[in-house]
């Protein structure tokens, strides 16, 4: 990631982050309400310094259920302070002291009961609170960036954590094409490891064209809020006025079998790409990825700071379900892990 373009021109700060667990708190949005009555438990829990597969563990032990009656809308950083949604299915079982649950890492803060089990991918955004530590650099221009991001966005790069451990994944998704063996829980991860990796080097050549939220000729649009897309189509008024609303975004591919849907220059770009990954892109088409679309522009809603004692900044905004905030916080700030001795 630290090789990736910015948007905004090298960071104006550098900070520490994650220094606590509390320094990276995210609170889940889900897609919908619970139904208040049904066969599953649907459970707000908080978690510390713990991954979401373990708690879902730990809860289908408590309830004395298979790990699979246990459902979430998707993971969340084990390095940080989480609050998300767990189903329990209990069919007919008793319903437990879920106040009792026993564990140090993880806590119920609420429960009722939902008629369906959570499913990946169910939900709608998550909010960040999040505190940068140690920051050194220039604060007036560190604001000024922090306006560009409120009004543009940032880069929708998908962050290191879809990489596995120093970026390991894409690798083993190499190995894996040219016929290594892996479980089928493994091949998910490599080959969305595949695609992320295209997209991010596509999104980096946009970037290095100034054209990563505004459109090249033979554009696709995604629609904000969903996974719908459209295009190409020539580039109007109509159009320029949904982009500067934020209602649709430019897009890269989510490569799999088939062709590109885009044309003109961001379809030969897009190929280029993809030539220059050939052998992650033969690899997607021949698992019968289907090929899809993701925006090349995030944008956060309600973004908000305020410097703290101690040389610390806080940050506050809400993204879509897939977003990293990683990225939003690499436009603001190198990290001091990475930085030069």
């Amino acid at each position: 990631m630290s090789e990736l373009p910015t948007a905004y021109g090298q960071p104006p700060l550098s900070a520490r982050l994650r220094v606590a667990p509390e320094d990276f708190v995210v609170e889940e949005i889900l897609g919908y309400d619970a139904d208040g009555e049904g066969e599953h438990a649907l459970l707000w829990v908080e978690k510390r310094g713990a991954n979401t597969d373990w708690v879902a563990r730990e809860l289908a032990r408590y309830a004395g259920v298979p790990p699979l009656n246990v459902g979430y809308a998707g993971l969340k950083d084990r390095h940080a302070v989480t609050r998300q949604t767990f189903s329990v299915g209990l069919a007919g079982k008793p319903e437990p002291d879920w106040t009792a649950f026993p564990s140090t890492e993880a806590k119920v803060l609420a429960a009722t009961r939902h008629r369906r089990k959570l499913k990946r991918g169910a939900l709608r955004g998550n909010r960040f609170v999040l505190v940068l530590r140690d920051v050194e650099g220039d604060r007036a221009a560190a604001e000024q960036v922090l306006a560009q991001i409120a009004q543009r966005g940032v880069p929708n790069y998908f962050g290191e954590q879809r990489f596995g451990r120093e970026g390991g994944n894409v690798a083993q998704a190499r190995a894996m094409f040219a016929g290594r063996r892996v479980d089928r829980d493994k091949r998910a991860f490599l080959l969305s490891a595949a695609r992320s990796e295209i997209f991010n080097h596509l999104l980096a050549a946009r970037i290095e064209r100034a054209a990563w939220d505004s459109p090249l000729d033979g554009e696709i649009w995604s629609l904000a809020g969903s996974r719908s897309w459209f295009g190409p189509e020539p580039f109007d008024e109509v159009l320029a006025g949904r982009l500067a609303k934020g209602d649709i975004h430019p897009s890269g591919p989510l490569w799999g079998d088939g062709e590109t849907p885009a044309q003109g220059d961001a379809g030969a770009l897009e190929r280029e790409i993809a030539a220059a990954n050939e052998d992650l892109a033969k690899g997607l088409a021949g698992a019968r990825m289907e090929q899809e679309r993701r925006p090349l522009r995030l944008m956060p809603q309600g973004l908000r700071w305020r410097w703290l004692e101690g040389d610390a900044l806080e940050l506050s905004f809400e993204l879509p379900a897939g977003a990293y905030a990683t990225v939003v916080v690499r436009e603001l700030a190198q990290s001091k892990q990475d930085s030069p001795a």
